[in-house]
């Protein structure tokens, strides 16, 4: 499902537009039953599955906001007929919307807005403000939140950014479920945050910049001063962003830290 501010936007730009949704989805396929797709004359909005599959839908979609018609069920078999090999099935229903579509559409996309995971980071360096970036056109919603007020340059609109002398008080208020990650310009900050959240038993993923030293210096803080115990403290994902990949430029961490983030949310049945 796209956003709801994605949705207004192709609204604004478009009059009549066709709905193509994803009815049956047998074997190998690139997106699931229930997936839609908006066409309209010039623009589109989502994706069945790109490839040769979205081309014939996007023209067959076109083709009926030319011509009117009753919805049209296209069967389309992911082989070689249509130059692809997932081997699995799609059926296709394309009908043009009415204003009630436009109404569910709308409510839907508002309802899964509010519903998205939320992710809140702490910290806008060059890590954080690179990982809001690509956390932000991805179905959660990112908090980017800094003790300090000029360094909010860059963020995408689409993150809520928060400058606070108190960012523990953002975790304690943080939505259900909240992944937490903490990439703070300051390391007494960085323990503060992370012993907030992993106060937060409900929070599905709690991760901390730094090396396997200062991991361990978090964790004698945490157990003599913090008031923390083990188990909670084995909550904590530090070093983040682990992985195969060795290269420790900005963009490289965050998109490492990204996908460990979506990977936790989804393992939690939170995306």
């Amino acid at each position: 499902m796209f956003t709801h501010d994605d949705l207004r936007a192709f609204l604004a730009c478009t009059g009549a537009y066709a709905v193509v949704r994803i009815v049956e989805a047998k074997g190998s396929t690139p997106r699931e039953r229930g997936t839609i797709m908006l066409v309209s004359p010039t623009e589109i909005l989502g994706s069945v599955g790109g490839g040769r599959l979205e081309f014939v839908a996007i023209a067959r979609a076109r083709e009926l906001l030319a011509q009117g018609g009753a919805p049209v069920t296209l069967a389309i078999p992911l082989g070689p007929e249509i130059s692809q090999c997932c081997g699995g099935h799609v059926t296709l229903q394309i009908a043009s919307a009415t204003p009630d579509t436009t109404a569910t559409l709308l409510a839907e996309a508002a309802h899964a807005d509010a519903t998205a995971p939320s992710v809140y980071i702490f910290g806008a360096g060059h890590i954080g403000i690179a990982l809001s970036s690509i956390l932000a056109i991805t179905p959660v919603r990112v908090a980017l939140i800094d003790t300090r007020d000029d360094v909010f340059a860059g963020v995408p609109a689409r993150v809520d950014i928060h400058q606070s002398a108190l960012p523990e008080q953002i975790v304690r208020e943080a939505a259900p479920g909240a992944a937490f990650v903490i990439v703070t310009h300051d390391h007494s900050l960085d323990f503060l945050i992370a012993a907030e959240a992993l106060r937060r038993t409900d929070a599905t993923y709690v991760g901390m910049i730094g090396s396997r030293t200062k991991r361990q210096t978090f964790k004698t803080w945490f157990l003599k001063e913090a008031g923390g115990d083990i188990p909670t403290y084995e909550r904590l994902v530090s070093p983040i962003g682990r992985g195969v990949v060795q290269d420790k430029r900005p963009a490289v961490i965050a998109a490492l830290v990204a996908a460990e983030v979506l990977t936790a949310l989804d393992g939690a049945g939170r995306t």
